[in-house]
């Protein structure tokens, strides 16, 4: 069945210039022009007030400065009226003119000290008015900004109907906004695509498969069917069936890149234990023994694309075993906002320099196609595509004396 492609939103107009036009319109209003001018438009308002300010003080303190002189002239003599001011008691006219410019130019000093102290406080409060304002303008001319980023973090969740849709003048940031816009409509024309098409391979190619497993498998429940004839049918039917899981892998691991939307609370060891009934039959086979205490650890996700994660990891270890006393330790446990599964398994030695090429596509320790009866090579790589669309990880590292350590790091 094609999936139902995401409703389509029509990007916001394009500007009505050419951005590869190198001969631009002068009045443009980019983003350039309108914060020189709200920069220099600030600069110009802080200075007027400083100024002003300052113009205010300096004719408070001249009024003040004559109209509070250190001394006056009483009956024909001049007395001082503070303490700092000395006038002569006696002397020549030349000795009271120069002790009346020494007490003008103290008086002078103070009020010059009572300016800058003023100054000094109005710039101080000048400047925090200032920074408060350039901060609100600043978040104001960078808004389209955030909005831009908080759209793109929605994005990388996998909701491509999102749209920025940035309203304003043909600046640079509307640009930047209208060409994102524009990238997302071409991706998720190409996600869809993608969608319909996984879903028509799935039926495409699921379909013959099922007629010639059910055609063999009628041919083969005929008793007088000659041993050659069975012999053959038996091997088509192996190779079908493994046709079936190469598909299935594929389309899986197709589906699984992206992010998981929709997501419910997942009992990770409620999880690997239904893994751990489905390989229980091949372990014994095997000689493997499955242990290891599995304690409640809940993640958000989906439970069957996390159980295929377990099983996966179940499957290559008691696969990719020793010939004898092998055993695989299945783990879960919690840590402060992660929900994590362990599978530890003994095996042959691995090279840590080989352990990334163990989650590509078609690769083996050593091998590079399908060639054994181990799988199809999909196990590893599908399992890192299902925890990496449900936002975790996992890390193998090489266990001492052979075999590995498989840790799946999820969000809680």
């Amino acid at each position: 069945m094609a999936t139902t492609p995401a409703p389509h939103f029509q990007a916001p107009p394009k500007p009505t210039w050419d951005p590869r036009d190198p001969v631009r319109p002068l009045l443009r209003p980019t983003i350039r022009i309108r914060l020189t001018l709200l920069y220099g438009g600030m600069f110009l308002i802080a200075g007027i007030l400083l100024l002003s300010i300052i113009y205010l003080f300096t004719a408070q303190a001249l009024t003040d400065s004559v109209s509070e002189l250190p001394f006056k002239v009483v009956e024909g003599r001049v007395q001082p009226t503070t303490s700092w001011c000395e006038l002569p008691v006696q002397g020549t006219g030349e000795q009271l003119n120069d002790a009346v410019s020494v007490c003008l130019r103290h008086q002078s000093d103070l009020a010059l000290e009572d300016l800058l102290r003023r100054s000094l406080f109005a710039l101080l409060g000048l400047s925090i008015i200032a920074f408060a304002f350039g901060y609100a303008m600043a978040g104001r001319v960078l808004s389209p900004l955030g909005r831009i980023t908080r759209t793109a973090r929605q994005v990388a969740g996998s909701d491509l109907s999102r749209r920025i849709e940035l309203d304003g003048p043909d600046d640079e940031l509307k640009e930047l906004a209208d060409t994102f816009d524009e990238m997302l409509d071409r991706l998720e024309r190409a996600f869809t695509a993608q969608q319909r098409f996984v879903a028509n391979a799935s039926h495409e190619l699921r379909t013959p498969l099922a007629i010639n497993r059910t055609l063999l498998e009628v041919h083969l429940s005929d008793p007088g069917a000659p041993t050659e004839l069975q012999q053959l049918g038996k091997t088509l039917l192996a190779t079908n069936e493994r046709s079936e899981q190469l598909v299935e892998g594929l389309l899986l691991l197709a589906r699984s890149d992206n992010q998981i939307v929709e997501r419910k609370p997942v009992d990770l060891a409620e999880v690997a234990e239904r893994a751990v009934d489905q390989v229980h039959a091949e372990a014994e086979t095997r000689g493997v023994e499955i242990r290891g205490v599995r304690a409640p650890a809940v993640a958000q996700g989906n439970g069957v694309l996390l159980e295929r994660i377990a099983l996966n990891l179940l499957q290559n270890a008691v696969r990719y075993n020793i010939a004898r006393d092998g055993w695989v330790e299945v783990v879960t446990e919690t840590q402060p906002g992660q929900a994590i599964l362990v599978v530890t398994n003994t095996g042959p030695v691995v090279p840590a320099y080989e352990i990334d090429n163990l989650f590509e596509p078609f690769r083996r320790l050593r091998q590079e196609r399908t060639g054994s009866d181990k799988g199809v090579g999909l196990g590893l790589s599908i399992a890192r595509s299902v925890a990496r669309a449900h936002g975790g990880r996992i890390i193998a590292e090489p266990r001492e004396g052979g075999g590995l350590v498989m840790r799946v790091t999820l969000p809680i």
